[in-house]
């Protein structure tokens, strides 16, 4: 039987590593052998997390070829989002809470994909549909993913089931979720410490949307001074990408993760379209953002809408 490793997308967050240790106990406890691993190092919200828990952060690969013949993806699916050689190997599964853009495969495969605030919740009624038990600290992981995707149930992307599912993961990781939930959202919050190229890449994806290659990074803050003040090294650095990697347009957002406000910055050509999606003038290449919290719901969607539209 062939080894299995589980993966989510580049740039990870919680919810991709926490779902990858998680999707792999899944197949292990289910007959196979896997293995979690991680397309890019850790930020300080998931190693807060799995510190809190006491489990190593998966190891780093580039590529997965020379290791497997079979993969199981988690928290994504678009191939640009995922490890170099993803159509090298064959996949087998896939556990999801996003749209499906570029995805095939050439056999049948397990594809689950429910529209909710995160893929641990998935992986939460996965095991409770087989009957698998919860360790401590998968319990734990399961429970900061949720936290961190709906930020602590104030994203709109966030259902009754997610919560439902932290509730009940709160009791196996024994913690009250209001103080952790806090305490792991401002560890991922401290950006003095961090380039800009860091800022830059810390939690970014590229989309195709009709043709244009759009890079949207988002970083979560407490408060937006500090951002602000380091708009001009920002702006100057996402203009340098989009010469590097011929993208029509790259956004910035900044969320303040108490506030449930973001306001972003934008570098490209496609300032009209920005302005058309969001309803909003563009000044100085920022504009603000309120009640916005989701790049998934609040800011994809009605980029790609708007780019379909031209």
């Amino acid at each position: 039987m062939s080894k299995y490793l589980v993966f989510g997308h580049k740039n990870p967050d919680t919810d991709t590593v926490a779902s990858a240790i998680t999707m792999s106990f899944f197949l292990e406890r289910t007959g196979y052998e896997a293995e979690p691993v991680i397309l890019g190092a850790v930020n300080e919200e998931t190693a807060f997390a799995l510190d809190s828990f006491n489990v190593e952060a998966p190891r780093i690969v580039e590529t997965v070829a020379n290791e497997v013949e079979r993969v199981a993806l988690v928290d994504h699916n678009e191939p640009q989002q995922s490890v170099a050689d993803l159509d090298a190997v064959t996949v087998d599964y896939v556990v999801d809470h996003h749209r499906i853009a570029g995805f095939e495969t050439a056999q049948p495969l397990y594809y689950r994909a429910e529209p909710i605030g995160c893929t641990a919740t998935i992986l939460f009624k996965m095991f409770k549909e087989h009957e698998i038990d919860i360790p401590h600290s998968i319990a734990g992981l399961m429970l900061s993913a949720i936290i961190s995707d709906t930020l602590l149930f104030k994203s709109p992307t966030c259902t009754k089931q997610d919560e439902f599912a932290a509730r009940e993961l709160a009791k196996y990781a024994e913690v009250d979720i209001e103080e952790y939930g806090l305490s792991l959202l401002k560890a991922g919050t401290n950006l003095s410490t961090k380039s800009v190229e860091d800022l830059l890449t810390l939690d970014a994806k590229t989309f195709e949307m009709n043709g244009r290659k759009v890079r949207i990074a988002q970083v979560n803050a407490i408060g937006f001074a500090e951002m602000k003040e380091r708009k001009a090294s920002l702006l100057e650095a996402m203009k340098a990408t989009n010469d590097t990697n011929h993208y029509d347009l790259f956004l910035l957002i900044v969320t303040d993760v108490l506030e449930s406000n973001s306001f972003a910055l934008v570098a490209g050509d496609d300032v009209t379209a920005v302005s058309h999606a969001f309803k909003t003038i563009v000044t100085e290449q920022e504009f603000e953002l309120p009640g916005v919290v989701s790049r998934k719901k609040q800011v994809v969607p009605q980029l790609t809408e708007t780019y379909e539209a031209l």
